[in-house]
């Protein structure tokens, strides 16, 4: 198990690419919560908009809450894998 803290300048080609991977993988993770916190946000827009039902407005302040807690919790994962990926630590994502 030792074989996955070896600096990057040792790596095989193989390994290398597989770093730069999940690197990417993150990346588009975090843009995947990100476009979710978006269509909440939209969603959220519409129903307050929506004057033909009052009661309604009320799951717009629920999108809005879902929004910025799904753009929070995109932060938080992004950098918590980010950090376990520059000390090497693969063992425990």
């Amino acid at each position: 198990m030792e074989k996955e803290n070896i600096p990057e300048n040792e790596l095989i080609v193989r390994d290398y690419l597989a770093r730069q991977r999940t690197n990417l993988a993150n990346d588009r993770t975090l843009l995947s919560y990100i476009r979710t916190s978006l269509y909440f946000l939209v969603s959220g827009t519409a129903l307050m908009e929506v004057n033909a039902l009052e009661h309604i407005s009320d799951l717009g302040f629920l999108a809005f809450a879902l929004s910025l807690g799904m753009l929070l919790l995109g932060f938080i994962n992004y950098f918590r894998v980010k950090r376990k990926l520059r000390k090497h630590y693969y063992q425990k994502m």
